[in-house]
This record gives structure tokens, sequence and C-alpha cells, in this order.
């Protein structure tokens, strides 16, 4: 059965039209996604290869999840790994784990070059609420940041309604000279100051599928402020679909979607843009990775 027959079979968004280039998928979950919709790693990474999105970064969020994205990119050329606890994740555990779970997570930030980033971590304000929990998130935050640091890796930022304490948290850590080489704000949310205040810190923007969307007015704004050269592209499948397809299920291949309407919405050449965020993500994560043929 080929990768058409799957989409088909599992009641998934056809493919879209493919772009004249190839583009990155710079945070993506392959696991995640094969357990929610049932599309296969090797059907999904064909599918995005066949629109022309022919690389993608595997995303860690727990101990377990990080080895599964480790082995992944150790097998797939197109693929590279971030590995990290998810601030949810480090919220729920108590000391000891936590500090267990961070030595594993250093560990495989060393497992060799297929792995390029310390992600995601930060801190989710929006489902953990409770003082601890939210201590714990900062504690974990700042030792990824100084895993990313010493390993010289891009560190990927999930910020979820902790705008200012996010910056507090790399200011603090950059004054004991712990910064890490590069900085990507995954899934951005924040509004057009937000924006400028990360790119002031030499962040990348990486924005999903959430811009397409009509009640995004505000990211839409954040968009207008960010310089061609600091704009990522992702799809933090299986969720977060652009539209036409809000509410299904995501995955890489649906990336085009989001490329044109970032195209239309920034008035660049389509081809120029996917260039322009090819060269950001290997800028981002230190480097190209070879492509997948579909």
């Amino acid at each position: 059965m080929t990768y058409q027959d799957s989409l088909a079979a599992l009641n998934l968004p056809g493919l879209p039209e493919p772009l004249p280039r190839p583009v990155v998928d710079s945070h993506t979950h392959l696991d995640a996604t094969e357990q929610a919709s049932g599309l296969t790693v090797a059907d999904a990474l064909a599918a995005a290869a066949a629109v022309g999105v022919t690389k993608v970064v595997q995303i860690g969020c727990d101990a377990l999840d990080s080895v599964w994205a480790e082995r992944c990119a150790a097998g797939h050329p197109s693929v590279v790994a971030c590995v990290a606890l998810h601030p949810n994740e480090a919220a729920r555990l108590d000391d000891a784990t936590l500090d267990d779970q961070l030595s594993r997570i250093d560990a495989l930030a060393g497992a060799g070059p297929h792995v390029r980033g310390v992600g995601e971590t930060g801190l989710d304000y929006y489902r953990t609420h409770d003082a601890a929990g939210r201590a714990r998130q900062r504690r974990s935050f700042a030792a990824h940041i100084g895993i990313a640091a010493a390993r010289g890796l891009t560190l990927a930022i999930h910020d979820r309604e902790a705008h200012n304490d996010i910056l507090a948290i790399l200011d603090e850590r950059a004054q004991h000279g712990i910064t890490p080489p590069r900085l990507i704000m995954h899934c951005f949310s924040g509004d057009a100051d937000h924006a400028r205040a990360c790119l002031a810190r030499g962040a990348w923007l990486s924005f999903p599928g959430v811009v397409t969307y009509s009640n995004a007015g505000v990211l839409r704004e954040a968009l207008a402020v960010v310089p061609p050269d600091r704009m990522l592209i992702e799809t933090d499948a299986p969720y977060l679909t652009p539209v036409p397809h809000r509410g299904r299920w995501n995955s890489s291949y649906l990336v085009p979607h989001t490329v044109r309407f970032l195209a239309e919405e920034t008035g660049a050449d389509l081809a120029e843009l996917c260039d322009r965020l090819s060269a950001n993500a290997a800028a981002a994560y230190g480097g190209p990775w070879g492509p997948v043929e579909p």
C-alpha cells in the first residue's frame, strides 16, 4: 500500500499542491502523529517529501520520547532530533526523578550529529497552575539551557502564557555566561512586542498552522515584524492543522498550506520564501542534513 493509499484509508487530508522548492518542518512529532492518526513514520515522511517537505525535526517531550526521537533521526537521513522534557512533564515529577530525567536528556543530547537540539523545553502556565509545578518547570528550563549551552546545541523553547518568565530565565542564565548558540521560539504565540523581545535575544520565530486561522490577527501582527532570515515554519503535528484542514489531524505533508499563506501574507515570492525557510532551518539547527527522496 502506498502512502497515498494510507492517507485515503485513514481518512486524512489529501496531498496539497507541491511546493516549488524544498522546505523543512522545523518541529513535529512523528510518533504522536502515528498514535493519533495511524499514519506511519515511513508514510508520513514519504508524503511530506512528495510535496516538497524533504526534512523534518522530530521533537522529544520526555525521556522515553526523546530516546525514540534520537533513534528515529539515526535511522532516517531526512530527520534530525531534539531531546528534552516538556515543561508539563517536568511539573509532574518529584525533584529526584526530575534530576534523573535531566541526566538522561543530557546523555541523549550527546548521542551524535543527528541530535541537533534540546527541546522542547520552557514554561507552560496554561496547563500548570500550582506554584510547585511552575517552580519545577523553571528549574527544568534552566537546566535545559545549561545542557544546550554545554553541548553547543540549539534550544527549542515552548512558551505558553509565560512570556516574561521565559525571557527572565534566559537573561539570568546569560548573565552567568550560560547561553546556547541558537534559540528557537517554537510555535510562537506572542504579540509584536514579544516578537521584538525574542528577536533582540537572537531567536528564530517558528510559525505553525495557527497563523492561518481567522482569529490569529495578533500572531499575524507579530509575523509582520519578523525579518525574513528569522522566520521558521512548523506543524507541531499532529496538532495545529492549517486551514483548510483545521480540526483534522496534522502531518508534515500539510506544511505547504502554511507556506503559501505566509507568502501571501508577507508578499514574498513563493519559491524564494521556500529557499529562505530552508536556509533558516539549516542555520537554526546548526547545518544541513540529507534529504529523502519521495
